[in-house]
């Protein structure tokens, strides 16, 4: 179910914090309840994903300790898993909104087809990774009835891809390192053209959060930029210097200069918001 990757559900409340809706305490409870969601569904994705994966993980040297390619739970028991949390995420949305569970659903769709298909085509596998990021934000914003900014749209892809694309800088660094071979599609990337892509997505997402703190509605959110910077910064390094990457969840919860900067600016961002 990957309890570390839940982390990425917190892009659903991207919408609650910047429409100033974080202290509405109806909002709050519409957003939590996408989350749960949310969590159940992705965790299902998770899980299929695992199940489909089976053989490339066993020849993985981290992803061969987890419970389907180790042989610690059983396929048909992770299917009635999968099932299971299906079917309580869905049902969850839609006791909030119907609108939640279409995109719900829609994000189930995109994630299915990365499991079975997309995941193993070159660059595309990175875009519907980010297709996910930008259903969960958009649930956020449903759950709660506020206008979708395309400010949060922009911003959230290009983080998405550079986070992306750098998982896969990660894993090709750690196969040069251990050996073995996991992904079909790693072959076609390289060391180069994933700096490239980095270089790109990265200089995507600080231009869009810098247009949107200085045309957005609240231009003192410009104050966030330089905690923007070196978070982007800082993972850049990371992976360049010190071999991470691989696994972006563990890379982003287990580095403190990185969960200390998360926080100040959460701080930052919340207080502007408020005395504005």
């Amino acid at each position: 179910m990957r309890p570390k990757q839940w982390f990425k559900n917190v892009f659903l409340f991207a919408a609650l914090i910047f429409s100033q809706q974080f202290l509405n305490l109806e909002a709050i409870v519409q957003a939590l309840c996408a989350f749960g969601a949310f969590f159940a569904v992705s965790s299902s994705g998770y899980i299929l994903n695992d199940i489909m994966d089976i053989e490339a993980d066993r020849a993985h040297p981290k992803k061969k300790r987890r419970p389907i390619a180790a042989g610690h739970l059983s396929v048909p028991m992770a299917y009635a898993l999968f099932a299971f949390l299906l079917i309580a995420g869905l049902g969850g949305a839609y006791r909030t909104s119907l609108y939640l569970m279409l995109v719900t659903a829609l994000y189930l769709c995109t994630t299915l087809s990365y499991s079975f298909y997309f995941k193993h085509i070159v660059i595309l596998d990175i875009m519907f990774i980010t297709a996910g990021f930008l259903w969960r934000v958009i649930a956020g914003a449903v759950a709660i009835d506020v206008k979708i900014s395309p400010w949060i749209i922009v911003c959230t892809a290009f983080l998405a891809l550079f986070l992306g694309f750098n998982k896969r800088r990660g894993e090709l660094l750690l196969l040069d390192s251990n050996g073995g071979e996991t992904r079909k599609n790693l072959k076609d990337y390289s060391v180069e053209l994933v700096r490239d892509f980095q270089a790109i997505t990265s200089s995507g997402a600080i231009l869009s959060y810098a247009l949107y703190t200085i045309l957005g509605p609240q231009p003192l959110l410009g104050l966030t930029l330089p905690f923007v910077l070196y978070g982007i910064f800082r993972y850049i390094y990371l992976i360049s210097e010190q071999g991470a990457g691989g696994a972006p969840d563990e890379t982003l919860l287990k580095d403190k200069p990185i969960l200390l900067n998360g926080v100040l600016y959460l701080i930052v961002t919340v207080s502007i918001l408020l005395w504005s």
